[in-house]
């Protein structure tokens, strides 16, 4: 095994990717957006998905 980066075949690029986009879970703070690592529900009700700096706003849910 080779510690060398694996490289693409020439005329091949990375696609970009945002991480809330491929996850399917953003922020719900009014203007955010960003990735939500935080989801707040009770038992049998929907989630609220939240980052880390708007956390604190999924606390009524709980």
């Amino acid at each position: 095994m080779s510690d060398e980066p694996i490289k693409l075949a020439e005329g091949t690029t990375a696609a970009p990717r945002e991480r809330a986009r491929v996850l399917g879970r953003a922020c719900e703070h009014d203007g955010c957006g960003r990735y939500a690592g935080f989801g707040f529900a009770r038992p049998r009700q929907e989630q609220h998905w939240f980052c880390f700096e708007h956390r604190a706003d999924g606390e009524p849910y709980l």
